[in-house]
């Protein structure tokens, strides 16, 4: 029986099912396997894929929608990933053509490595900012932290889910309040009783990601990731958008090195919505 085109597989909504071949297509592409931030996308986002007639997917990627239930105002494309055999068949626009048609007017986001920029140039996103991936030991030093952090509560998810929402511009309740079982750490900043930062630490092969980063000022974002910093023996990584200069040359100061560079791209919207400055650091690049 002759292998069907490439052009003829359908493509489907992908499942927890589908985690281990989402990793192994992560691997085939040289990228870690990160079945801990895969488990997390497919389970709050909706993922579309492509199974190969000889076992695997061709391709997958991953649409996290935030707003309303049903009538989205965002979306967030992560993970987009076509298998090395079929590369370069047009097999990744096919992909991102579709999730274009599901999303209808929802507007759009992504972060966009140098390869795949011009493909999501050609469909039409914006390049609106960038950010800057560090990723190293942290070592303390300098002046003790200037804001009070500690463990989040239970208790803090309510105040957390209203600053996050205040700061992105979005409802993100799914994917927030799933932060405390996907999380090593989730730590708030206080002052006079009052939350006015958060960020988390969750574990990615060998190292720990440092997102969402949420915080009044930098001052306070410093705090944050000093003291998530000292929860964990593992190299840090996050992603910081640019535009947080001091932030950035703090980091570097204390160990993190840069690793890249990714364009913020949207589709939809000149902008992503909420508060830039007080949104330093995204839960992961494939999400928002």
């Amino acid at each position: 029986m002759p292998t069907p085109s490439l052009a003829a597989l359908p493509i489907r909504r992908l499942t927890l099912r589908d985690l281990t071949a989402c990793a192994d297509l992560s691997e085939d592409r040289g990228w870690p396997r990160e079945e801990h931030k895969w488990g997390l996308l497919l389970a709050a986002g909706k993922g579309y894929g492509i199974d190969d007639p000889d076992g695997g997917l061709v391709t997958a990627c991953v649409v996290t929608e935030y707003g309303p239930y049903g009538q989205p105002d965002l979306g967030a494309i992560g993970m987009v990933l076509v298998a090395e055999r079929h590369s370069r068949q047009g097999i990744g626009r096919r992909l991102m053509d579709h999730v274009l048609s599901v999303m209808g007017t929802t507007p759009l986001t992504l972060h966009a490595t140098p390869y795949g920029r011009p493909l999501y140039e050609e469909l039409g996103f914006k390049i609106s900012g960038r950010a800057e991936m560090l990723r190293g030991h942290f070592t303390p030093g300098g002046p003790a932290p200037a804001v009070s952090t500690r463990p989040a509560t239970a208790e803090d998810l309510a105040a957390i889910l209203r600053l996050d929402e205040e700061v992105l511009g979005t409802d993100r309740t799914h994917l927030i309040t799933r932060l405390p079982a996907f999380a090593d750490q989730l730590r708030v900043a206080e002052e006079d009783g009052r939350i006015i930062g958060y960020a988390a630490a969750w574990p990615n092969m060998h190292t720990h990601v440092v997102g969402p980063l949420v915080a009044r000022d930098t001052r306070t974002a410093q705090s944050l990731l000093a003291s998530l910093a000292a929860g964990t023996d593992r190299p840090l990584r996050t992603d910081i958008d640019v535009r947080h200069e001091e932030l950035r040359a703090w980091a570097k100061e204390h160990g993190l090195a840069s690793v890249a560079f990714n364009s913020v791209m949207t589709y939809g919207l000149s902008e992503l919505p909420g508060d830039w400055s007080r949104r330093f650091a995204p839960l992961t690049v494939a999400a928002v």
